[in-house]
């Protein structure tokens, strides 16, 4: 990659670009090179190292991997206190504050930075001539506890400043914390490991932050955003706060996108208000707004207690945690037929809502809580509207609380249901089961499938709520007068649609096998069916052991596909697609057909006459095979609308680019 350069200039300048690359991944959630080329960066460096094991350095992020244990966290002494923050929960509270604050500044101007209160743990970072050297928990303000090892796993953090002004000494001080998505997988994960989980986001950081293991913390997807300094020598000291974040952001540490400048109180409540549902769109989980003066010299003149600093103040949100009462449990059939546990509370406000529904996931979730109906439960107010039951007071039971028993058939259609092993869902398989049959009916309509043009959401509800549509077949009985029928359509609109549903019907069996949605068989897995077997009948009658043999479908999935044609609503089905015409082979393909056999192609940037998707079913149907990485294999690369670094590479390794234009042309056939 790296030419002719010696390994000590190689090196460098793998790290300096590995660590642009975590920057915008894990900082400005900007990703500009794919997770495969990201990894070939790394694993490029990791073995000049290996080559070179003297160049190897404390700032090498091959050295974020973790797995050093410690068998204490030795203390550290902070430079500076690292104070806590004083709250107020009402805006009487914040304006009594904001008063002791003007109070001490007849004659000045004072101007104020918000930024969100970040539900994590505070952690001390400190950087000798740039470069990353120790990291401590803020411990009783005086005294911390040393968590370098597992700080420096966090992958949004530089181990290196960027820059050449950089400081001989720099600690600063922020927040880790765990995002809400990884939180929850998080959860997941110990809940099937059957180990007890966190209970919020900032336990998961604290927990994290604290592994004797490192190389567990690196699996925790920590994160850090900066909120103050606590040191900085051989550099002129910003003179106020937003000069800091600005100065930060520079160098590549991590501050929060979100940061207001106001001067009066008025402003302050005002977006306080207007910011109680947007934080809940923020990807991690807030409790509140910090409040800080701006100018540093104003901070030192308001000064400290011994415990806070008088200058800020953190605005928090109404409490997120409620207590309330069990009062039933139902059962929920989603769209691709998971069945969730929905318990039913006695209705309580929290974050300011009244609740009454909770999601209980699912049923090992209710036997990890040990959930009864009955049972007083806390509840927390997870994203916007979702609340979820967190703990069971067990304390208070009386004994009248009923046990939670998982149903034996689908509340909705009465089905049996299914347990994968491998999953803790209950699911119902029914392909007519009435809560799915909507998100069925668009899938087998869509442009993948049988592409039926114009047969949309909107309409699909619309036919479903009339009874109009019950299953897949129903679609090939409507007629003109069904679809005047509906909201907004006149003859022309009506004669269309007809038109796509009688042209759907010559579709081949592949389309029609992905349009079915059976279970893990997606588009290329239809292909390699319709293709073996060429007639529905002959796929209807395999057994077993001959699905299960041929490559790409293996024993899981034969088992599904015999399942889904062995139901008698399937064949019910199918009988009646072959009464109204539909065509049930897949055509014999030519010579011509198979013209691009043996060939791959990489699509990059955005296609415009037709979807990715679509693009690469055409070439799986012409024999080609398509990839998500370019190497000296590849045949062509198609270059849509701002490709991106695989146009680069193709360039590189002189791999032939062809536009969208030529590619059309290439899968038209004589």
């Amino acid at each position: 990659m790296m030419g002719n350069k010696n390994p000590a200039d190689k090196i460098a300048e793998l790290r300096k670009l590995i660590a642009r690359h975590e920057h915008l991944y894990y900082t400005l959630d900007n990703p500009k090179i794919s997770d495969g080329e990201f990894d070939s960066l790394m694993s490029e460096l990791k073995d000049l190292e290996i080559q070179y094991p003297h160049l190897i350095s404390e700032d090498s992020p091959t050295q974020r991997v973790g797995g050093i244990y410690a068998d204490i966290f030795k203390p550290v002494e902070h430079f500076t206190p690292m104070l806590s923050m004083d709250n107020c929960y009402s805006e009487k509270e914040f304006l009594a504050w904001i008063k002791r604050v003007n109070s001490a500044f007849k004659n000045e101007e004072l101007e104020y930075i918000i930024e969100p209160k970040i539900d994590g743990l505070s952690c001390a970072i400190e950087y000798k001539d740039g470069v990353f050297f120790r990291a401590s928990t803020r411990g009783d303000g005086k005294t911390g506890e040393d968590v370098t090892p597992n700080v420096k796993t966090i992958k949004s953090l530089p181990l290196k400043l960027q820059g050449k002004n950089l400081p001989k000494y720099f600690e600063i001080r922020g927040e880790v914390f765990i995002d809400k998505k990884d939180f929850d997988l998080l959860r997941e994960e110990q809940i099937a490991g059957g180990a007890e989980p966190f209970a919020n986001p900032r336990n998961a950081a604290a927990g994290s932050l604290r592994q004797k293991d490192s190389s567990i913390t690196a699996k925790r997807k920590l994160k850090f955003y900066t909120h103050s300094y606590g040191s900085i020598e051989g550099l002129d000291k910003p003179s106020k706060h937003s000069d800091y974040l600005d100065y930060c952001a520079q160098v590549g540490i991590p501050i929060p996108a979100m940061r207001k400048i106001f001067k009066t109180s008025d402003e302050i409540i005002n977006f306080y208000k207007s910011y109680s549902d947007k934080r809940f769109q923020l990807p991690y989980e807030i409790d509140g707004l910090v409040i800080k003066v701006n100018s540093y010299n104003q901070q030192i003149v308001l000064g400290n207690t011994a415990k806070s600093p008088r200058w800020a103040i953190a605005f928090k949100y109404p409490a997120e945690q409620a207590t309330t009462t069990v009062e039933d449990v139902i059962f929920s059939v989603g769209r691709t037929g998971v069945i969730t546990p929905v318990a039913k509370l006695k209705p309580v406000k929290c974050s300011g809502v009244l609740i009454s529904n909770s999601t209980l996931h699912n049923f090992d979730e209710i036997k990890r809580l040990d959930l009864r109906i009955g049972d007083k439960v806390i509840i927390e107010r997870a994203g916007e509207v979702i609340p979820k039951v967190i703990k069971v007071m067990v304390a208070g039971r009386t004994g009248k609380e009923k046990e939670i028993l998982s149903p034996k058939f689908c509340p909705s259609c009465q089905k049996d249901i299914y347990k994968d092993e491998k999953e803790v869902a209950f699911r119902c398989l029914n392909p007519l089961c009435p809560a799915q049959i909507k998100r069925n009916i668009f899938h087998f309509a869509s442009r993948g499938a049988m592409n039926i043009d114009g047969l949309g959401d909107s309409i699909i509800d619309q036919l479903a709520d009339k009874k109009l549509i019950e299953n897949y077949a129903d679609i090939y009985d409507l007629k003109k007068e069904n679809f005047l029928s509906l909201d907004l359509f006149k003859d022309k609109r009506a004669d269309n649609i007809i038109r796509e549903i009688e042209k759907s019907k010559a579709q081949p069996l592949s389309k029609l096998l992905f349009a079915l949605g059976i279970k893990h068989v997606g588009a290329k897995n239809a292909l390699v069916l319709a293709e073996h077997y060429k007639d529905i009948q002959n796929l209807m009658k395999a057994e077993f052991e001959d699905l299960s043999q041929i490559d790409e479908i293996g024993p899981i999935i034969a088992e599904s596909i015999k399942d889904f044609f062995n139901r008698e609503e399937v064949k019910n089905i199918i009988s009646r697609f072959m009464t109204a015409g539909l065509n049930m082979r897949e055509p014999e393909k030519s010579g011509e057909s198979l013209k691009f056999s043996g060939k791959s192609f990489v699509f990059t940037g955005e296609l415009e006459s037709m979807s990715r998707s679509e693009a690469i079913g055409a070439l799986r149907e012409l024999g080609g095979k398509d990839s998500t990485s370019v190497s000296k294999k590849t045949s062509f690369v198609v270059a849509g609308n701002n490709p991106g670094s695989k146009f680069k590479k193709a360039e590189k390794l002189e791999i032939k680019i062809i536009s969208e234009k030529e590619f059309i042309e290439m899968i038209k056939l004589e």
